[in-house]
Order: structure tokens, then C-alpha cells, then sequence
């Protein structure tokens, strides 16, 4: 048991939907005193960095009701149960832009926001793009837009707050990291 492990005593489900389950946990902390942890569950999700032949990167603007507001985001999506982060990748990928690869290499893969949710994003990169011959059929409730800018361009909607969340700054940071201009 580590220093800081806290014990979970009772755990109640509140609510499970479609996505994710809220459960409160009541739980002994390391001082010995309880108090009570709000839990998100979630199957966990991938994005994918698309870089094209031309430099240019890919990526889908859609609207995020949590949000109220469209956003511009590098292609992700949720795990099915038991799937591989790497078949959800090339799924994500190919359903929300229209192009495929047969390489995708694991930059790397983070907790959106540990404090309390669970969801582990794993973020793929590509620049060996194809276009698919026939366009597959995404989710039947989400409507994308797909997008190709430049580091430059990104930036510049990261200042508008047109792209504002962790996943595609990171990546454009990734990209910057990399080299790429």
C-alpha cells in the first residue's frame, strides 16, 4: 500500500449511460479519516495526429454539447469493449476522414482529468496517409467537418479558441516538438 493509497469502504453506482458511469466511493484516506470520491468511468479513447504528404495536418470540426460550442479536434474517438486502442484508431480514422494508413505509431498516452475520471487517451501518429476509395459510415449522431491546416493555421484557431482542448493542443505541441512548421 502506498503512502497516499486511499482504501474504498462502500461504492454505489449512480448513474450508467451509454459512454461513461458515475459511481461515489466512500473511502478511507491515509490519515484514517473517510470522505466521499464523485468516480467517471469511461472505456478509455484514441486520437490520431494525421499528417499529410503536404505537411499539412488533419483534422474534424464538430459540436460539443458539454461545450456548447463547435471545436476543431484531431480525429478521435471511444474504445469498444475489449477492442485494441490501435483498431479504434484506424476505425476513428477512417470514419471521420475518409482516409486510412497501415502506420500508426503510439506517441504516447495520458489521463484527461485524473481527479475524477478514469479515461486513458491513447494518441497515434500517421503521415503515411491513404484516401479511401468508398467514404465507411460513421457513428449515426455525429456530425464532422474535416479540416486540413498547417501548424501556423492551427495555432492561429488555438488563439480564437476554435481548437481548445487537451488532446489537440497536445498534439500540436507533439508536431512543434517534432520539428514541424
Amino acid at each position: 500500500m502506498s503512502k497516499f493509497e486511499e482504501v474504498t469502504t462502500d461504492s454505489k453506482e449512480i448513474f450508467k449511460g451509454k459512454i461513461v458511469h458515475l459511481k461515489v466511493d466512500t473511502v478511507t484516506l491515509p490519515d484514517g479519516n473517510t470522505s466521499k470520491r464523485e468516480i467517471i468511468k469511461h472505456p478509455g479513447a484514441v486520437a490520431v495526429i494525421a499528417q499529410k504528404e503536404d505537411g499539412k495536418i488533419i483534422f474534424v470540426e464538430q459540436y460539443r454539447k458539454a461545450l456548447e460550442k463547435s471545436v476543431v479536434e484531431i480525429p478521435a474517438g471511444k474504445l469498444e469493449e475489449g477492442e485494441d486502442p490501435i483498431v479504434t484508431a484506424k476505425r476513428e480514422l477512417e470514419e471521420e476522414t475518409g482516409y486510412t494508413t497501415e502506420n500508426l505509431e503510439l506517441v504516447n498516452s495520458f489521463y484527461t482529468s485524473p481527479g475524477f475520471a478514469d479515461e486513458l487517451v491513447n494518441v497515434y501518429f500517421t503521415n503515411q496517409l491513404m484516401r479511401l476509395e468508398k467514404s465507411v459510415a460513421g457513428d449515426e449522431d455525429e456530425f464532422v467537418e474535416l479540416l486540413e491546416l498547417s501548424i501556423e493555421e492551427a495555432e492561429q484557431f488555438e488563439k480564437e479558441q476554435r481548437i481548445h482542448d487537451a488532446k489537440t493542443s497536445y498534439a500540436l505541441l507533439y508536431l512543434k516538438l517534432r520539428g514541424l512548421k
